[in-house]
């Protein structure tokens, strides 16, 4: 009889190498760390070899890790795509299709009316997802995923949309006279708003306290407000709550149309060490409607770039 590995642990332990962080693992899986670590535990048993070496900087795979890691992409590719044939089969018009709540709010609903006149033979199914375990759980077609730069390399599943920069932005009637400020240390008069929980690492560039010292501020970032999602954070900047830091592709938009602006001019701005990409099913590969929405939405990244 065949022994088979433990299926939590095979997911903890891609969750884990992925975030390379036990506790990023588990608010991903949403399930205690302590969890976590028990799984792990066993798969480390199952396999009779260490998987991570943990150092202070975090979780590194060791070589048995590293082949392991390849081969359950794999797996679970291969898992995923045994439903997406079920479905298919089905319902062959329909995509799903899975986005985050801030760009499917920002930018992509405007732009999806353009899509379904193009491509009438086509419905699309939106899901609110803002992880990969979410992603895997509604057993999405295809997802809009925000991720770091070394996950969003082009493969035969996935292909990138955009690089974004961060700037902070306001309601135009919270900056003075509604322009940019004349001097960057003004900045430090306006209500600040902040994304996340605290001590939560998005990179620097969703650091408050790195723009104040990059902007030679010494007074301490005041904790005006905060927000749990950069969705309801920048809906509370349009309503004049504050200046909040922003991705590009996001405040395109309301920037154009002067329901927000700019507070600082862009040579300011800060490189997001994430981008965004399109990633399809391998089972879908090839898959016309897969093609048409990855061409379409490609395209679309492009069209706000080329205008920003």
């Amino acid at each position: 009889m065949r022994t088979l590995p433990p299926f939590d642990g095979l997911v903890a332990f891609e969750a884990a190498a992925r975030r390379r962080s036990m506790t990023l693992a588990a608010n991903e899986l949403r399930i205690t760390q302590s969890a976590v670590s028990h799984r792990l535990k066993k798969l480390e048993s199952f396999v009779g070899a260490l998987l991570f070496n943990r150092t202070g900087t975090g979780l590194s795979p060791t070589p048995a890790g590293l082949a392991l890691l390849e081969d359950i992409g794999r797996l679970l590719d291969d898992m995923a795509g045994l439903r997406a044939r079920s479905r298919a089969a089905a319902k062959p018009a329909i995509l799903k299709v899975g986005v985050g709540a801030a760009l499917s709010q920002y930018w992509l609903l405007r732009r999806l009316p353009g899509f379904m006149v193009s491509n009438p033979n086509i419905g699309l199914e939106l899901v609110a997802v803002e992880s990969e375990a979410q992603v895997r759980a509604a057993d999405i077609d295809v997802a809009i995923l925000w991720q770091p730069k070394s996950a969003a390399r082009p493969s035969s599943t996935q292909r990138l949309l955009f690089n974004e920069h961060v700037f902070p932005v306001a309601a135009p009637r919270r900056v003075p006279r509604g322009r940019l400020l004349s001097n960057p240390k003004t900045l430090v008069n306006l209500p600040i708003i902040h994304k996340g929980p605290a001590g939560r690492n998005d990179g620097a560039e969703w650091s408050w306290p790195v723009w104040f010292e990059k902007l030679g501020i010494e007074t301490p970032v005041p904790e005006t407000m905060r927000f749990d999602s950069l969705n309801l954070a920048l809906a509370a900047a349009i309503e004049g709550a504050g200046v909040v830091l922003a991705r590009s592709l996001l405040v395109h938009d309301a920037v154009a149309e002067r329901r927000l602006c700019r507070v600082l001019p862009p040579k300011w701005d800060m490189p997001s060490s994430k981008a965004h990409f399109v990633r399809w099913q391998t089972v879908l590969t090839g898959d016309k409607r897969v093609s048409r929405f990855a061409n379409w939405i490609a395209d679309e990244a492009d069209r706000t770039s080329s205008s920003s």
